[in-house]
């Protein structure tokens, strides 16, 4: 390793075997092609998709809402369009959606309890899955307005691991991890406030994309959680995840943010050239200093000494994070103060809520404003980094997968800081709004998966995305599905 002695061991992944997907075209792409040749319908594809949830439902508990009259309806209407000779990118495709986005006619409850009414719009982000054609076959679970690196809860009950149901998904974006890891669907949108794309990533050995803030509109909310949340995209593969990326991305004429825009497919498809990748196990600082889990460790660094082998130079290096913290506690608790006085029944709500919302109404002031005023100083600080390195790789959790039930009957503060101790690494880039790209790192001896991430400055989703694609090429991940994923 370049700048050290030490040099990375094996690049060799260790342990499951791969295993063969599910019958038929398995990925976005692969569907988007067959559909366009006429191969398959997009009717066999979206009943395929709607048996596979229906089948999982009770082992996998991935989906709040299964839109299959309306769904079937839709892939009808696509082979319409398909036989007249129309093209779109996903015309045809059957997708899911994360149960904080809305779908016309549909409740929107982010994993709360209670009696919701029906939306009566689409979020700009399933307005243009549908302007790209895509069926929305469904809407997946999360925890509590998606709070936790967990999903679960009392209004639907625990979201469990394709690779082991004793295990959760991780969160927020459980469901749609859940739900593309067993190949009931072939990529879905989640969303991101503290890792929620990227934790639920790693523990289901899949691809998640944290845009730049904005990349994604969040419309009708101007912004989400203060700027800390951004919608994004879980996939198998880069190319999928591009794919998506691409078909959801733009603003709407309300949005805050509006970054200029990209094109994720064409830079997925090119190679990133030679770039200099600092690796670093470093923490913000927290209230927990627990090291990682040595087989995290052991991972990352495992897939360090792959980016060497692949010509990349690979340096130890932590951000320069600071006070980042008091950033990120008065834009969360806010946000969740502003989204619990909204629920139908406030009393369903878990006491842990009731808890972040207390602390929202006392720092929604003077702190909030403090830190939305102080986010330009930290990016100047952390930003330094990118002028000596192109790209940043750190594990996404501390911790393999945690087991359903873990943090269940916790306090407030109990579970606050099981959460730091298991998912120390991704909340930070939320604060600055910048890209990230989570990417399988392998697997526990016992098969659980593990995740790292690619961290990158604004507007960096081109050289992420073209990284984790070589990275993709050399380590095979779409060949390993989890057990009975096939079935």
């Amino acid at each position: 390793m370049a700048g050290s002695s030490r040099a990375y061991g094996s690049t060799e992944a260790p342990g499951v075997r791969p295993r063969s997907g599910p019958q038929g075209p398995a990925g976005l792409r692969e569907m988007a092609a067959a559909l366009s040749e006429g191969s398959v319908t997009a009717r066999q594809l979206t009943e395929r998709s709607l048996a596979r949830i229906d089948a999982a439902r009770s082992s996998l508990n991935a989906f709040r809402i299964v839109r299959a009259e309306a769904a079937l309806a839709e892939a009808d209407a696509a082979d319409g369009r398909l036989a007249r000779g129309e093209r779109l990118p996903l015309l045809g495709v059957p997708v899911a959606v994360k149960d904080d986005m809305d779908v016309a006619g549909e409740p929107t409850a982010f994993g709360c309890a209670g009696d919701f009414p029906p939306k009566r719009a689409d979020s700009e982000a399933v307005r243009r899955l549908r302007a790209a054609g895509a069926v929305i076959v469904g809407k997946t679970h999360t925890p509590e307005l998606g709070q936790w690196p967990f999903t679960e809860g009392p209004a639907f009950g625990a979201t469990r691991n394709p690779w082991n149901p004793a295990h959760t998904p991780g969160g927020s974006s459980g469901g749609s991890a859940a739900a593309v890891a067993a190949g009931l669907v072939p990529a879905a949108l989640g969303s991101d406030g503290a890792g929620s794309v990227r934790i639920p990533a790693a523990w289901t050995h899949l691809v998640g994309v944290k845009p730049q803030r904005g990349r994604i509109s969040t419309w009708p909310e101007p912004e989400a959680f203060h700027g800390l949340t951004v919608n994004g995209v879980l996939a198998r593969t880069v190319a999928d995840a591009a794919l998506l990326l691409d078909a959801a991305s733009g603003p709407a004429p309300g949005d805050r943010y509006r970054p200029a825009p990209v094109c994720a497919v064409a830079a997925a498809a090119r190679p990133p050239g030679r770039l200099r990748i600092a690796l670093s196990f470093g923490r913000a600082f927290t209230a927990s200093a627990t090291p990682p889990d040595p087989v995290v460790r052991a991972a990352v660094e495992r897939l360090a000494g792959r980016l060497e082998s692949l010509g990349h130079e690979v340096v130890p290096e932590d951000p320069r994070y600071g006070p980042i913290g008091p950033l990120f506690v008065p834009r969360a608790t806010a946000g969740v103060r502003e989204l619990a006085s909204r629920v139908p029944d406030p009393a369903l709500l878990d006491p842990r809520t009731h808890g972040a919302a207390r602390t929202g109404r006392l720092l929604g002031g003077a702190a909030l404003r403090l830190s939305r005023r102080a986010e330009g100083l930290l990016r100047r600080r952390v930003g330094e980094l990118f002028g000596r390195f192109d790209v940043v790789l750190t594990p996404t959790t501390a911790t393999p997968p945690l087991r359903i039930g873990a943090l269940a009957g916790l306090g407030a503060l109990a579970t606050d800081r099981a959460v730091i101790a298991a998912c120390p690494y991704a909340w930070t880039w939320n604060v600055l709004g910048w890209p990230g790209v989570g990417v399988p790192a392998g697997f526990t001896p016992d098969g659980l998966p593990l995740g790292a991430q690619l961290l990158g400055p604004e507007n960096a989703e081109p050289r992420l995305l073209a990284l984790a694609a070589q990275l993709e090429a050399a380590e095979g991940w779409a060949e390993h599905w989890p057990p009975g994923a096939a079935d």
